[in-house]
């Protein structure tokens, strides 16, 4: 199988809300918007995209229908700090403060308004002991 595109689907009870959310604080746009389904894409990079899903409409098959539940989205960016600064003056709850990981990440966690945790990251460089997990020729050291 050949893929030719990936990206998450939220389930939730209020598509509007949760779209309004990713366009005002992480700057996606608007692609396609059914009222039960919108499709967004990152202002900045066309390959990033999202989509939301009315959790009970008739497309998604009735034993997986509901809100989504155990999900975390990484959005990987060139500046956590700046990042970091602007979702708190907006007033976004931060679940995890800005820190450095020694596994290679310097990130804070918030979340949307259906509870999916959403993880800002910028890469850094693991310490030495994490640095042995990578496998060859993926992390710059």
């Amino acid at each position: 199988m050949k893929t030719t595109s990936y990206y998450p689907v939220i389930m939730t009870g209020d598509v509007a809300g949760t779209a309004a959310f990713y366009v005002k604080h992480f700057r996606f746009e608007s692609q396609f918007d059914a009222g039960w389904y919108v499709h967004l894409r990152s202002a900045e990079d066309r390959d990033v995209n999202l989509a939301i899903v009315q959790g009970d409409h008739e497309t998604i098959p009735e034993e997986g229908r509901g809100r989504v539940a155990g999900l975390l989205i990484n959005f990987e960016v060139k500046d956590v700090d700046a990042v970091h600064a602007r979702v708190v003056a907006e007033g976004l709850p931060i679940l995890r403060s800005l820190r450095d990981e020694d596994f290679g990440q310097r990130h804070f966690i918030t979340r949307d308004p259906n509870g999916v945790l959403i993880d800002v990251i910028t890469p850094i460089p693991p310490s030495p002991e994490f640095l042995a997990l990578y496998a060859p020729g993926t992390v710059d050291a």
